[in-house]
């Protein structure tokens, strides 16, 4: 079982209202509540100030919930302001009803709720809010132990001394967060971790903007979402049957190129048609030529690249 709470503020009663939080907190419930195929992933509960009171008490509470029950993975997003407070040396997420910083949840404490939830394998907590990124630091080491606790993943919109940009609409964060579980941050399996989602977002952003913050400590990770695989499973079967060494190279000749008619061999065409998928998605390169076609034209071949060795040998070891 895998669950969600999607939080987005906007109408706060005594500091500056925000505009988007609440779409991005519903659109990114929308995304996970199911993978790309159409099957159930979490269960998610969206709280927005639309329609719910989000005090610190009534905050609070929903988050103690989350972290409280048993489950396979338990996920936080959260969408609104964000405050460091440095007489705490803390960063604080604000509800509905804070007036400053010293109202705030602090995420230390949400830390902590977190790693303490021990029937819960994946504690994963997202934060598009300002300077929340401190969260996790060294002020808080002891010898043995971390404030990232273990099966604690977290992802910040960014540092503590910045700002998280792009609202109206989505945030800048939350925006290329849907694009990377859409598919954008899929591996070949088709497989979004919080790893990839990182990596994404870190790639999109440039130096000058917002830079995100990732700590976690997990000894693998576990998909969010699955999107369809860009090469199936079957092919990356094959490859060790194509390649008997991680170095060998696959001899092509016309027999594979279905426009060669003279020569082409039907049951060669299939296996260069996974071929070009492999190619197209950098797990095969063509020996002495810019393409396959003009591999398989010329009579050289192609091999692995570094990634396609690395599928070969989950497939020979049988994690495919």
């Amino acid at each position: 079982m895998r669950k969600a709470l999607f939080v987005g503020i906007n109408n706060y009663r005594h500091i500056l209202p925000l505009d988007g939080c609440h779409n991005d907190a519903m659109a990114l419930a929308s995304v996970l509540s199911r993978h790309a195929t159409g099957s159930p992933n979490f269960d998610s509960r969206v709280l927005t100030t639309a329609n719910s009171e989000l005090s610190h008490h009534a905050l609070e509470g929903h988050i103690k919930e989350l972290f409280c029950r048993p489950c396979d993975t338990a996920l936080l997003y959260f969408a609104g302001h964000g405050q460091f407070d440095t007489s705490i040396d803390d960063g604080m997420l604000l509800p509905q009803d804070a007036r400053n910083a010293t109202d705030g949840i602090r995420l230390s404490d949400i830390l902590a709720w977190a790693s303490k939830s021990g029937e819960i394998k994946n504690k994963i907590i997202i934060l598009d809010c300002f300077q929340t990124g401190a969260v996790g630091g060294n002020r808080t080491l002891r010898v043995g132990t971390s404030i990232i606790g273990e099966g604690v993943t977290l992802l910040a919109a960014c540092k503590k001394t910045e700002q998280a940009g792009g609202r109206p609409g989505h945030g800048v964060f939350t925006r290329l967060l849907l694009q990377a579980l859409q598919g954008a941050a899929a591996n070949v399996l088709g497989a979004i971790t919080p790893g990839s989602l990182y990596a994404f977002i870190d790639n999109a952003l440039g130096a000058r903007e917002q830079r995100p913050v990732f700590k976690t400590n997990v000894a693998h990770f576990n998909s969010l979402r699955d999107v369809p695989p860009l090469i199936p499973e079957a092919t990356l079967r094959k490859l060790p049957e194509w390649f008997p060494e991680a170095d060998s190279v696959f001899e092509l000749d016309p027999s594979f190129e279905p426009t060669e008619t003279a020569y082409f061999v039907p049951e060669h065409g299939e296996i260069f048609a996974q071929l070009q998928r492999c190619h197209r998605h950098s797990l095969v390169e063509p020996v002495d030529a810019e393409q396959l076609y003009f591999a398989a034209i010329n009579h050289t071949g192609c091999r692995l690249t570094a990634l396609g060795a690395h599928y070969r040998e989950l497939a020979m070891i049988g994690h495919l």
